[in-house]
């Protein structure tokens, strides 16, 4: 814990996943640790899976060694700290580049009056931090990442000829179009 928060100190980490919506790609650092991570995964409450990327055609020198899906009414987070009090200072702020992972409350305002507040003090000249993204996890409803249940409900292509079944022909349906 330092002056700003809790940090999450990666080289120490045996395993750190990176949240994307519904997907996360879980790094590991000892490959026979791979499957006692996964075990631990899928106890998680909100997991549908925990696969190799090479399953999901994800199978990539950057991909994470686990890749972990969650069920549909489910988000995961990249929030590591156990107490709201100790989230780093960037947490509560629009701030990509240190956040491990996507952040869907910033989707979110913890109120206008502190918005408001933070933009007076910007224009007056003073020191500030716009720090009005709320911790509340549960505020983001949806379904974001996942394949949808029912084929009619998920991606629609629009161009030329007949898009392909799946997704597994996309690259040479592409390809065909340029």
């Amino acid at each position: 814990m330092g002056p700003f928060g809790e940090s999450l100190l990666v080289p120490d980490c045996e395993a750190v996943a990176v949240a994307d919506h519904q997907v996360a790609h879980v790094y590991v650092r000892q490959p026979q640790n791979i499957e006692t991570v996964a075990k631990l995964l899928r106890e998680v409450p909100g997991v549908a899976a925990v696969t190799l990327p090479g399953e999901l055609q994800m199978d990539h020198p950057r991909s994470g060694e686990l890749i972990v899906l969650a069920e549909a009414d489910s988000w995961f987070t990249y929030y590591y700290w156990n107490d709201d009090h100790d989230a780093p200072d960037f947490a509560r702020t629009v701030d990509i580049h240190r956040k491990p992972g996507y952040d869907p409350c910033e989707l979110f305002m913890t109120s206008r009056l502190r918005a408001a507040a933070r933009l007076l003090q910007k224009k007056i000249g003073m020191r500030y931090k716009m720090d009005v993204i709320p911790l509340d996890a549960t505020l983001v409803r949806g379904s974001h990442g996942l394949l949808a249940s029912d084929p009619d409900a998920g991606p629609l292509v629009i161009g030329p000829g007949e898009p392909p079944e799946d997704m597994t022909g996309f690259p040479a349906y592409v390809d065909s179009l340029l």
